[in-house]
């Protein structure tokens, strides 16, 4: 594969306050507005975009995201688009809703703005949705066919957050640069259009993502604990937001983002974020291409500092029989999961072992740090 490729959103701003600027930046785009937004934010956000959409002449119709990332919803959406005649759906709040705002917007022929209100994972920036069953199961992975017009990040709310949310993100995108290796060793395409080798400027990405965690990660997540917003979390912010997203995208994600979309199967699994099973998935990984030590060593010291899964029983699967690990095994070893794209024959077997491994591994190096 000769060609190259590399894709992206075609604006990205970052900083405190910058929601207030939603409607100047639609307004180029459309005069006819979806909103899809997290119920969270339905009152104390809502009248805001409202009113900085109207000032700038777009009309726009709010509907209530319904929290789940479904066929459904998105149906349900895309009725109240075709309503309107949207020529933009904007997604407020978090990777579900966004998801549900971009496939809605393909659906339409809309183009797609994201407001992400937490960095807890890399989906504002890419062109691609993940579609879940009612119950949160994992189903399928949507390529919308463009990256959002404009993401607007708006840092001073992010911050106020609970920290949780900007750790899970930063266990998404500890995986940016290890599944990017992964795709750039085994020669995968990446998921720009129709799959292409990966560019210089994409694997570079996704190495500063990971150089970007190790400086400051640990950092941010002392101010973002107390609600402070420093050089450190608008880095740690971009990094879970625009470094990682460029990153997977142009690159590829692999037995990570596999172990996370298989574990979906055991039910304990659904209290936890995307970013922090994907964190779990980064040993898993590690383990599976039998990394150096030091390697493993430095993804389980960050996970840990910053309270991150790095065991089955962080993950509320303590009891887990061999019988469950090799049923997750065998889900991620379906010909449409990512885990293919490492550089390693797999089979169930070896996945369930190298699960149960990486486990064992994070519960001596806990021992061993007291």
């Amino acid at each position: 594969m000769t060609q190259r490729g590399y894709g992206g959103p075609l604006r990205y701003v970052q900083g405190p306050g910058v929601i207030g600027d939603l409607g100047r930046y639609v307004e180029p785009l459309s005069r006819s507005a979806l909103v899809v937004i997290d119920s969270f934010f339905w009152e104390s956000l809502r009248p805001e975009l409202e009113e900085s959409l109207s000032r700038h002449g777009v009309a726009s119709r709010f509907v209530r995201f319904g929290g789940e990332s479904t066929d459904k919803e998105v149906e349900r959406c895309a009725i109240e688009g075709r309503a309107i005649e949207a020529g933009v759906v904007i997604g407020v709040g978090g990777g579900k809703a966004l998801d549900t705002a971009k496939i809605t917007a393909s659906k339409l022929g809309a183009r797609i703005v994201t407001v992400p209100t937490i960095a807890s994972t890399d989906s504002p920036t890419s062109s691609i949705g993940v579609i879940y069953s009612e119950e949160g199961v994992y189903d399928r992975v949507v390529r919308c066919g463009r990256n959002p017009d404009v993401v607007l990040v708006d840092s001073a709310l992010i911050v106020k957050a609970p920290v949780r949310f900007l750790v899970a993100g930063m266990g998404d995108a500890l995986s940016t640069w290890y599944e990017a290796r992964s795709n750039l060793e085994s020669r995968r395409r990446n998921y720009i259009g129709d799959g292409y080798a990966a560019t210089i400027a994409g694997a570079e990405i996704a190495r500063s993502c990971h150089l970007v965690l190790m400086r400051d990660g640990r950092k941010a997540f002392e101010a973002a604990k107390g609600g402070r917003l420093t050089p450190a979390v608008e880095n740690i912010i971009e990094a879970n937001t625009l470094l990682s997203g460029l990153g997977f995208e142009n690159c590829g994600v692999s037995a990570a983002h596999g172990v996370h979309d298989a574990l979906t199967v055991l039910e304990p699994t659904h209290h936890f974020f995307h970013g922090e099973k994907v964190a779990f998935g980064v040993i898993c990984l590690l383990v599976l291409e039998n990394q150096a030590p030091e390697e493993i060593e430095e993804a389980l010291d960050f996970c840990i500092d910053l309270g991150l899964p790095t065991t089955l029983s962080d993950l509320h699967l303590a009891d887990v029989t061999p019988e469950d690990l090799l049923r997750v095994g065998e889900i991620a070893m379906q010909p449409s999961n990512v885990i293919h794209s490492v550089p390693v024959e797999l089979s169930a077997r070896l996945i369930a072992d190298c699960i149960w491994t990486a486990s064992a591994l994070a519960e001596n190096r806990k021992k061993k740090r007291g």
